[in-house]
């Protein structure tokens, strides 16, 4: 695969991952809409960590809170390290591990119909394979690791 095909790709994964995840971040805190309205899923806190207590339906009620808590924070800087090319490869694992993380309770509260018609295995596969990449074009990594070049050629 040539360069430029690389980096097209790469740059494609990083901002795909990173839409869906700020979308449900969006939709929880009811920026798409109130809950109700077409296309809105939860449309505010309360209805989604409702969701995110029948997903994770192994924790109790004080654990759910937190998963929800850390799943939210992790879903808006995991995107915004993936969109500004900062630490990808790191952040790339990580997305992978938070996506099958929620397959995973998925598939143990609702059995596995439901992470395989949502894409979380996919999303979680692409994650991991963002993370396999040498080379992140139009990144902040990319130009520390020409900094870094420049700096030893001198």
């Amino acid at each position: 695969m040539g360069t430029r095909v690389t980096t097209c790709t790469q740059l494609f994964l990083r901002l795909a991952i990173s839409g869906a995840f700020l979308s449900a971040v969006a939709d929880r805190f009811g920026l798409w809409g109130k809950p109700g309205s077409p296309r809105v899923v939860w449309g505010n806190w309360e209805n989604f960590l409702s969701y995110s207590n029948a997903v994770n339906s192994f924790a109790g009620p004080q654990l759910n809170s937190l998963l929800a808590i850390t799943a939210t924070g992790l879903e808006i800087l995991l995107p915004l390290l993936l969109i500004t090319g900062y630490k990808i490869r790191w952040a790339s694992i990580a997305t992978g591990v938070l996506l099958c993380c929620f397959a995973a309770a998925m598939t143990y509260s609702f059995g596995i119909k439901p992470s395989l018609d949502y894409s979380v295995w996919t999303g979680a596969a692409a994650a991991f394979l963002l993370g396999n990449f040498s080379r992140y074009g139009y990144s902040i990594d990319n130009r520390i690791a020409n900094k870094k070049k420049m700096a030893v050629s001198l």
